[in-house]
């Protein structure tokens, strides 16, 4: 796994010396190109190494674990105690047993300690990995999430509590502050925006909230590791240098809850592979 992460990390510097080279010819479409070639040549699923993110999950998720020595197989995910399938696609969604909206990762830490006894704040702790490193959260969410490979995005928006997370959402996505006076719509509230050789998706549009939903979680080359959503929260307001979001915290809830409803319909195809 590391010979190919490695050999990924140098095909990755190629491309960008070529199009930077490309850049000082003054032929600066060509970038997208060489990027593009890259992505390409790491579509194959079997040149991804988030897939062995899901099969330590796999055995996460059916090994006894914690003070209480219990599998996660009796965690309902929203669809019924131990159905897997299908439940990634159907979060972020309300749970009357915990009273609050909860994504995949939330869910899960919230399993692991009515199930398991391992506190919830542990998980949260242990939630995001260092660079060329995995946590067992980051593998729990990666295995779920792959069971809904090829089902289209359904969060409910049935329950008053679902409605409300999706409206603070969105409201948070356009609210600037900090240092920077940035918020979520600066980077990704227009279409065709780029950063350097980083094109950015517009969120507030359907399809192409739907072609970056569906990927997460997903394996980050640069990072040489998977990432899920409650991370790419953390590290987009780290980047606009706001407060840390908390793992799991209602804010993080509610920014996912608002971009799974803009991207509804779109088929999962998770993990995904990113820059």
């Amino acid at each position: 796994m590391r010979h190919s992460i490695a050999t990924a990390r140098r095909m990755l510097g190629c491309a960008v010396f070529a199009a930077a080279a490309t850049v000082t010819a003054g032929a600066a479409s060509a970038q997208s190109d060489d990027l593009a070639k890259y992505h390409a040549m790491l579509s194959d699923p079997f040149a991804n190494p988030g897939w062995f993110a899901v099969d330590r999950g796999e055995v996460l998720w059916s090994t006894p674990a914690g003070p209480k020595n219990a599998t996660l197989e009796d965690c309902d995910l929203g669809l019924g105690p131990g159905v897997v399938d299908g439940a990634y696609a159907q979060m972020p969604r309300y749970f009357a047993d915990a009273d609050r909206v909860m994504d995949a990762d939330t869910r899960i830490a919230w399993c692991r300690e009515a199930l398991q006894g391992i506190p919830f704040a542990q998980s949260a702790k242990t939630a995001f990995s260092k660079k060329n490193e995995y946590s067992e959260m980051q593998d729990l969410t990666a295995y779920v999430a792959a069971q809904s490979e090829g089902m289209p995005l359904a969060p409910p928006m049935a329950h008053p509590r679902e409605i409300e997370a999706a409206a603070i959402g969105e409201a948070l996505f356009y609210r600037r502050g900090s240092m920077l006076d940035y918020s979520c719509a600066t980077c990704h509230g227009h279409t065709g925006a780029r950063i350097r050789l980083q094109e950015l998706s517009n969120l507030t549009e359907a399809d192409e909230a739907g072609a970056v939903m569906v990927t997460w979680p997903t394996f980050r080359v640069s990072h040489e590791t998977v990432r899920t959503m409650q991370h790419r929260m953390w590290d987009c307001q780290w980047q606009m240098r706001m407060p840390d979001i908390a793992f799991g915290s209602e804010a993080s809830v509610a920014l996912i809850s608002y971009l799974t409803r803009t991207g509804a319909g779109a088929e999962m195809a998770s993990p995904g592979l990113k820059r």
